[in-house]
């Protein structure tokens, strides 16, 4: 079955779940953007737990915006930000040097629309995962959708997903525990080669 998902900065783990048990990857484009979503937001392990970084964009209430319209606030350092934040999760995690150059474009190109970025990131994990996925993108925005799975809700970050995936471990576990649908990023820097074989082996109930 497809499944048609809103493309997300470093999608958690769920989303990756969904994607990898999909017959096709389509990609919601058409819809209004909303703000306190994974569109422009991603957790981390951080030292001190769980930590988002969020990228800045330019987006009025006032006047609604398709998401694919929506431009990043490039005046603020966030990039640079990111990825120290990044380093200092995961410098020591199993993984973090043999992919992190492979991401090092995110950081170090501008990119204009949070849409682009974000559909450039998911590629990348895919690349790094070597995983040949091609997905679509929708032409009309739907409420209801037929004969695909829904998976859009998973944006939403306001109601995250009650379901626990099954631990790994993680650079903190030892002071916080083991933290629930993170980054792809977490999983990627903490089980490398295993991380495609981890997410076929969880399911998702949406």
């Amino acid at each position: 079955m497809n499944s048609v998902l809103h493309p997300t900065y470093f999608p958690n783990v769920a989303h990756f779940v969904a994607m990898l048990h999909a017959n096709h990857i389509v990609f919601e484009v058409c819809d209004n953007y909303q703000k306190q979503t994974y569109r422009n937001r991603t957790s981390i392990y951080g030292a001190n737990g769980r930590l988002d970084l969020n990228v800045p964009v330019i987006y009025s209430q006032k006047n609604r915006q398709l998401y694919k319209d929506v431009k990043i606030f490039n005046s603020e350092n966030w990039q640079t930000q990111h990825l120290k934040s990044l380093e200092s999760a995961y410098r020591t995690s199993p993984f973090y040097e043999f992919y992190i150059d492979d991401l090092m474009p995110l950081f170090t190109s501008e990119f204009e629309t949070i849409m682009a970025f974000n559909l450039r990131s998911i590629e990348l994990i895919f690349e790094c995962m070597q995983l040949s996925i091609e997905y679509s993108t929708t032409s009309i925005f739907e409420i209801e959708l037929e004969n695909s799975q829904d998976a859009r809700p998973l944006a939403n970050s306001r109601k995250e997903i009650t379901q626990h995936f099954t631990s790994y471990a993680q650079v903190f576990d030892d002071k916080h525990g083991f933290l629930n649908n993170l980054s792809i990023l977490d999983l990627l820097f903490n089980e490398g080669p295993n991380t495609e074989l981890y997410l076929k082996s969880q399911t998702l109930n949406l």
